[in-house]
């Protein structure tokens, strides 16, 4: 089928498939690559908002409960706002309400909690075995799906570093009154110093992450659409004037080669100048340019002495016709035998010539 195309066409359709492929080729790439790209924007801010509740922890701990630590055995409800769980909850809490953290949520999921609002599920659960099994590992991310909601999370351990908090989760006997009368002593309770008790987790709904990667993606992809429209026209353009058009009149002059029409009128000079300018090409076109030239100059010039050759051998021919009639009478003299035998060796050059002639044609 391609080669009943045109050559033009030829390159604009191999072009026009080199081009969707092309696309598709790099959609592919920048789909991952913007996704990718996403997930560490996410997991960058999920860090970050880390740091902030671990600096929340630090100052409650800190700051706050040698404060308050007093009022543990006076009062009868316990104050939660010491615990420093509870305070870096309720800071992300605050902070979900601006927009650009509106679709976060903060979780430090414990296997065995004081308050059991910090219950961990079982994925929850399965990730903190997995910090307790391999400590090397400090931060694992991923996806879950929650009821209906896609979330993309990222876990940080947390273990017991300091003594302080073994006072409220060793045991029920050294922990203090008003803790075990709001909270009971039931659950909390078996901790020990370095181990990891709770995945620290940051959740973002997965509709945020491909919102993201989703316009970088249209943004790439429109621009290579552009670039590649761009460079597809100028290349097309660029063959057009180099290699199609310097083409055509080769063409022409070797069709009019093989039709017998050049030195007739047929042979227009048009195209015999166009073959001049590209003949002066240095490239391969201007090389095949330079041999057709040369070519039909060969066969011009064969033409022409070809012509002459007749011309002669017709006025020869019409000499001896002349000569014979007026020697009719006496016989054919020494001039007609003369003009006789030169009009068939005109003859054999001109046979000779003309077998020439189709063997050039032939071979070429």
């Amino acid at each position: 089928m391609l080669q009943k195309l045109k050559l033009g066409f030829k390159f604009t359709l191999i072009l026009g498939i080199v081009f969707i492929i092309g696309i598709c080729l790099s959609g592919l790439l920048l789909s991952h690559t913007a996704q990718q790209k996403a997930e560490q924007q996410v997991e960058k801010k999920a860090f970050i908002l880390m740091e902030t509740m671990n600096a929340v922890r630090d100052y409650t701990t800190n700051q706050i409960q040698p404060l308050l630590s007093k009022t543990w055995e006076v009062e009868s409800k316990f104050i939660p706002e010491t615990i420093p769980a509870y305070s870096a909850r309720q800071v992300f809490e605050n902070l979900r309400r601006s927009p650009n953290y509106k679709d976060f949520s903060y979780k430090e999921a414990t296997l065995n909690p004081t308050n059991l609002r910090d219950k961990a599920d079982d994925f929850e659960a399965d990730i903190v075995q997995k910090f307790r099994n391999n400590p090397s590992i400090q931060e694992v991310s991923g996806f879950r799906k929650i009821s209906e909601d896609n979330l993309f999370y990222v876990s940080r351990p947390l273990r017991i570093t300091k003594d302080s908090c073994l006072r409220c989760h060793s045991s029920p006997n050294i922990a203090p009154k008003s803790q075990i009368n709001t909270y009971g002593s039931e659950h909390g309770f078996g901790w020990k110093k370095n181990e990891v008790v709770a995945a620290q987790t940051v959740y973002i709904t997965v509709e945020e992450i491909f919102e993201s990667y989703q316009q970088q993606l249209i943004l790439s992809v429109g621009i290579f659409i552009v670039i590649f429209t761009i460079i597809v026209l100028l290349i097309n353009l660029l063959l057009k004037h180099t290699v199609i058009l310097p083409l055509i009149p080769i063409a022409r002059v070797a069709q009019k080669i093989s039709n017998d029409y050049v030195g007739s009128e047929k042979a227009e000079a048009s195209d015999l100048n166009k073959l001049d300018k590209v003949a002066k090409r240095s490239d391969e076109l201007g090389q095949l340019a330079a041999l057709f030239r040369k070519m039909t100059n060969v066969v011009l010039e064969r033409e022409e002495s070809l012509q002459k050759l007749v011309q002669q051998l017709r006025t020869e021919s019409d000499s001896a016709k002349k000569t014979a009639l007026v020697n009719s009478k006496g016989g054919i003299n020494a001039n007609l035998q003369t003009l006789l035998e030169r009009s068939q060796q005109a003859r054999k050059n001109v046979e000779s010539l003309q077998n020439k002639k189709n063997k050039d044609e032939i071979a070429n």
